[in-house]
């Protein structure tokens, strides 16, 4: 009895320190579901994007606004402008672009351009080619945004993802003397339209207190010009001569609205008129137009055209005569160069400042897409370029163009203007350099050298005194008396 009763003890201290070492079943369930809520939020983390953050430093940065900083930072986060100005906060895990000594501006935009998307149809999520050579000489130029059959379209390399910012923000509408049928038409479309939308006002006032008011009829009442008249749309027009442009001036009066006078030759004599009406003028300062000779009044081009409209309260737009790309034309007249036509109407008196917004900000207004480009200012797109001189000198180079908080072009890379002018030394960061495919492995030393490269091989200055003493004055008398008197007279009666 006693051995069993020793055995059964030894049995229980055996199952206890078995149960001791062996942790618990719940333990166990507990530490699986530990790891699997581990598992899944780190898988969550991986998952979630990473904030890209994208910045230009050092830079003259002229915002678009009229301001100018010097020395600036422009800092984006995934696209997206997040400060602009000095001591600006750099995350470590930024991509930096150094461009000290250089200026900085907002990307161009071009309100017509003509084959820069190498589009084949009207679908253009589907169609844009983002390989397209004319879409990288337009980079090339400055040029981040494009306005297409009245679409404003983004330019971004090699990707075609939200490409498109606006549809249909304009509309072109016939109105002038020559087609008088067609004016007296739209007069009309906007009379219902506006009868309307004051019969409608009304109906929303007086329905508080009379719930059974019936909603008025918008049967004939043309879209195009209810859109135009609620500002939803801009009315387009084509109209170079003084007669034209007074009507569409008084027409916008008449009406209520703000027109976009594409030509606008003789502005200059109606300035004040258009201006009244708050137009838009879509210009080409170097336009030739001889004025009417039997007429007596001011008619005719001048080069002093768009800073006189601009006097008088109206917004300008500069194109070129040309809004396709023209490699074989004559230099600056197509849509590559949108800063030389700038410049002729700077020529004719327009400020610095007027002509850099008639390529910027003002024909982002025309296309309905200025909250995000236009001006390098908090919350919009980081579209901006950077040149080695004055916007508006024609011997200025883009260095770099960026769309959306990326490098879309640098001129060192490219096959177009990398051979002129090249820069001394890449200043773009090792961050931005990856991103490039190079790497930023330091060659060894002496690797593609030949020996009369290398700087130790070259002569000390302690060396050429010791050399011109001993070899001079040595060599010069041995050669002159020994080689010149002996050899002349063997030769000759050997020749003979």
């Amino acid at each position: 009895m006693k051995l069993a009763h020793r055995f059964r003890a030894l049995g229980a201290l055996a199952l206890a320190a078995l149960s001791f070492l062996a942790p618990p079943a719940f333990a166990q369930d507990g530490d699986k579901k530990e790891g699997d809520k581990k598992d899944e939020a780190a898988k969550d983390k991986k998952d979630e994007k990473q904030d890209e953050w994208f910045a230009v430093t050092g830079g003259d940065v002229y915002t678009g606004t009229g301001a100018v900083l010097r020395g600036a930072t422009v800092l984006s986060k995934n696209g997206v402008i997040e400060a602009v100005g000095h001591e600006v906060e750099i995350p470590a895990e930024a991509k930096t672009l150094d461009a000290t000594g250089q200026r900085v501006y907002p990307g161009l935009v071009a309100i017509n351009s003509n084959g820069l998307f190498g589009m084949t149809s009207g679908d253009f999520a589907d169609s844009v080619d983002p390989y397209n050579q004319r879409m990288l000489l337009a980079l090339a130029s400055g040029i981040t945004t494009a306005g297409q059959s009245n679409t404003a379209l983004k330019l971004k390399r090699r990707d075609i993802k939200n490409v498109v910012l606006r549809e249909r923000f304009l509309a072109t509408l016939s109105f002038t003397n020559s087609n008088p049928s067609g004016k007296l038409e739209w007069v009309e479309k906007f009379d219902r339209a506006a009868r309307y939308l004051r019969e409608y006002r009304d109906w929303e006032e007086k329905k508080r207190e009379q719930k059974d008011l019936k909603e008025p009829s918008s049967s004939g009442v043309d879209s195009t010009a209810k859109a135009i008249l609620e500002g939803r749309v801009m009315a387009r027009f084509n109209a170079t001569r003084r007669g034209d442009l007074l009507e569409v001036a008084r027409l916008a009066q008449r009406f209520g609205f703000r027109p976009v006078i594409d030509g606008c030759v003789e502005g200059w004599t109606v300035a004040d008129e258009l201006g009244r009406a708050g137009a838009y003028a879509v210009v080409t300062p170097r336009d030739r137009r001889d004025k009417e000779e039997q007429l007596v009044r001011d008619g005719g081009s001048s080069i002093e055209n768009a800073a006189i409209l601009h006097r008088s309260g109206v917004q300008v737009c500069v194109i070129p005569s040309s809004t396709g790309v023209d490699l074989g034309g004559i230099a600056g007249r197509d849509i590559l160069h949108l800063p030389i036509e700038a410049g002729f109407a700077v020529r004719g008196g327009l400020s610095d400042q007027a002509a850099l917004e008639s390529i910027t900000i003002v024909p982002a207004r025309l296309l309905g897409v200025s909250h995000k480009v236009g001006s390098l200012e908090k919350g919009k797109d980081c579209d901006l370029i950077v040149l080695d001189g004055d916007v508006m000198h024609y011997q200025s180079l883009v260095q770099y163009t960026v769309v959306e908080g990326k490098l879309a072009y640098d001129k060192s890379a490219e096959l177009f203007y990398a051979h002129i002018r090249p820069r001394p030394s890449d200043q773009l960061a090792p961050e931005a350099r990856q991103d490039k495919g190079e790497s930023d492995e330091k060659p060894a030393e002496g690797a593609g050298e030949t020996p009369g490269d290398k700087p130790e091989e070259a002569p000390k200055p302690e060396d050429k005194p010791e050399d011109k003493p001993e070899d001079k004055p040595e060599d010069k008398p041995e050669d002159k008396p020994e080689d010149k008197p002996e050899d002349k007279p063997e030769d000759k009666p050997k020749d003979g």
